[in-house]
C-alpha cells in the first residue's frame, strides 16, 4: 500500500477538535435511526479531507456519520444535505449506495449538519493498479466500475425524486463558473496556468447532449467492492454530485488513465493484457455500449476541465489548512500538488487547441 493510501485507511482516535456531543448525538440516534440501541461509541475515519466521517459502533450494528467541518466554510461547499438527498433518492432504485438513516440540520446537536447511513461491509481498493489481484480480476473490477457508472447515468433521476437536484442549462458553463468562484474565494497566491484556464474554459465550452445524475468524484477509492468478487456494492462520497453532463463523470473516471501511478487511482502506462487493466479505448467502448452512445468527443478539453476543478478543490484545502479547519493529516501533502495540477490542466488545454 502506498504512503498516500496508508494515511487514509482505518479509524483513529478522535482529537479534541473533532469530538461530538455524546449525549445529544446519542439521543438523536435513538430517535432517528430505526432499531438503534446502545451502548455505543465512535471513532473517526483516517481518510477524507472534506467532510469528516465517523464510524459509530453500537449494540445494534455499525453506522457511518458524515458531518460538515466546524468553523468558517466556503459558500455551497460541504453540502451534506445534498449528499443525503442523492443517496436517499438512489437507494430505492437499486443503485449501490448505503442505506440512509437520517439527516440532521439542527446545529444544536453536534454543532453542524450531519447525516447517518449504514456501514457497508466489503473491500476498499485504494490503489488503481490493484497489486493484490491477478490480471483477469483486475479487468473484471474495472469493468464493474465502468458498468456501475453507466448504470448511474442511465438511472431515471426524475423517478428517483431528483428532478430538481441540479439547475438547467449547460453543466460545464455552471461548473466552470462555480469552480472559478470557489478558487477565487480560497485563493492564496497567483498561479498563472489557473489564470489562463479561467480565461480559456468559458470560451470553449462543449455542447451538452445528455443530462444525468453526476457523481462528481467517481474513482476507485470512492467505492466499496463485494468481499468476494468484482462487484460494486456501494458508491460513496456524493458531496460533488448534481444533475449534469454525464461526460463530466466519465472523463473524470478516465483521468486515471492519464495520471502517473501514484498509489491512488493513476494507471498511466499500466494497461494491457499483462496487467489486465483495460485500455482507455476499451473503457470508452464498454461505456458507450452501455449508454447507447456512438462515441465520445475529444477528451482533452474534459481533462483540462477536470484538472482545473481539482485545482479549485485543492486550493480550498489549502485555505482550510491556513484557517485551521483541514480535517486530515493527508491534506498538507495534497496541497503541494497544486502547481503541478494547474500546469497539467493547461497542458491538456493546449492539446485541445488553446
Amino acid at each position: 500500500m502506498s504512503e498516500a493510501a496508508a494515511g487514509m485507511v482505518g479509524t483513529v482516535a478522535v482529537e479534541a477538535k473533532d469530538q461530538l456531543d455524546f449525549t445529544r448525538l446519542g439521543q438523536w440516534l435513538e430517535a432517528n435511526v430505526p432499531g438503534f440501541t446502545g451502548p455505543w461509541s465512535y471513532t473517526k475515519f483516517a481518510g477524507g479531507q472534506s467532510n469528516p466521517t465517523y464510524l459509530v459502533t453500537a449494540a445494534s450494528g455499525r453506522y457511518v456519520l458524515r458531518r460538515k467541518p466546524f468553523g468558517p466554510l466556503l459558500p455551497s461547499a460541504h453540502a451534506v444535505d445534498r449528499e443525503y438527498r442523492v443517496i436517499a433518492g438512489l437507494h430505492p432504485t437499486g443503485f449501490p449506495v448505503p442505506r440512509p438513516f437520517g439527516l440532521c440540520e439542527d446545529d444544536g446537536v453536534i454543532g453542524t449538519s450531519f447525516y447517518v447511513m449504514e456501514m457497508v461491509e466489503g473491500r476498499t481498493i485504494w490503489d488503481g493498479s490493484m497489486p493484490d489481484l491477478a490480471p483477469p480480476e483486475r479487468r473484471a473490477h474495472y469493468e464493474a466500475m465502468v458498468d456501475t457508472l453507466a448504470q448511474l447515468h442511465e438511472t431515471d433521476y426524475v423517478a428517483a425524486g431528483l428532478g430538481e437536484y441540479g439547475r438547467p442549462g449547460n453543466y460545464f458553463e455552471r461548473q466552470v463558473a462555480r469552480w472559478t468562484k470557489q478558487y477565487r474565494a480560497a485563493e492564496t497566491e497567483r498561479v498563472e496556468p489557473v489564470e489562463q484556464l479561467i480565461e480559456w474554459l468559458p470560451r470553449t465550452l462543449p455542447e451538452q447532449t445528455r443530462t444525468s445524475i453526476v457523481h462528481g468524484d467517481y474513482r476507485v477509492d470512492n467505492m466499496i467492492f463485494a468481499p468476494d468478487g468484482p462487484r460494486v456494492v456501494a458508491v460513496l462520497d456524493w458531496e460533488l454530485s448534481t444533475l449534469g453532463d454525464p461526460l463530466a463523470d466519465f472523463s473524470y473516471f478516465l483521468m486515471s488513465w492519464v495520471t502517473e501511478p501514484e498509489g491512488r487511482s493513476g494507471v498511466l502506462g499500466m494497461t494491457g493484457p499483462e496487467t489486465g487493466i483495460p485500455t482507455i479505448d476499451e473503457m470508452v467502448t464498454r461505456y458507450c455500449a452501455a449508454t447507447g452512445r456512438d462515441g465520445v468527443p475529444d477528451l482533452n478539453w474534459y481533462f483540462a476541465y477536470n484538472l482545473f476543478r481539482l485545482t479549485g478543490i485543492v486550493q480550498g484545502i489549502k485555505r482550510r489548512i491556513l484557517d485551521g479547519n483541514a480535517s486530515s493529516a493527508v491534506a498538507e501533502k495534497t496541497v503541494t500538488k497544486l502547481p503541478a495540477l494547474a500546469a497539467a490542466a493547461w497542458d491538456f488545454a493546449r492539446k485541445a487547441g488553446a
